[in-house]
């Protein structure tokens, strides 16, 4: 667990009881098979670019994780799990940590 110290703020971070810094307050989380479908994406459209470029390991790595371990293989189906989720009325933390 950290502590905040740059604002003064001396709230514990804690993932367990949904305690997370300021800076995540606004950002929305991404299901591994979101991801998955976002970096085919990447990689689809520079394989169709005149000059294709080589991507980077990094990427290459990722993609190969996402490839591994998603869940979900179309839109359809991942809005359809988020919609079941989101009656539940659970933290978009939660939510993703479910789905994955």
């Amino acid at each position: 667990m950290a502590e905040q110290q740059s604002t003064g703020d001396t709230t514990e971070e804690d993932a367990t009881e949904l305690q997370f810094p300021k800076e995540f307050e606004k950002a929305e989380t991404l299901l591994i098979s979101e991801v998955h479908m976002l970096l085919e994406h990447r990689k689809q459209t520079n394989e169709n670019a005149e000059e294709e470029q080589e991507l980077n390991e990094r990427f290459v790595k990722t993609l190969n994780y996402c490839e591994r371990f998603t869940k979900f293989k179309n839109r359809a189906t991942i809005k359809a799990i988020r919609e079941l989720l989101n009656q539940k009325k659970l933290h978009k933390f939660e939510l993703a940590a479910l789905a994955n």
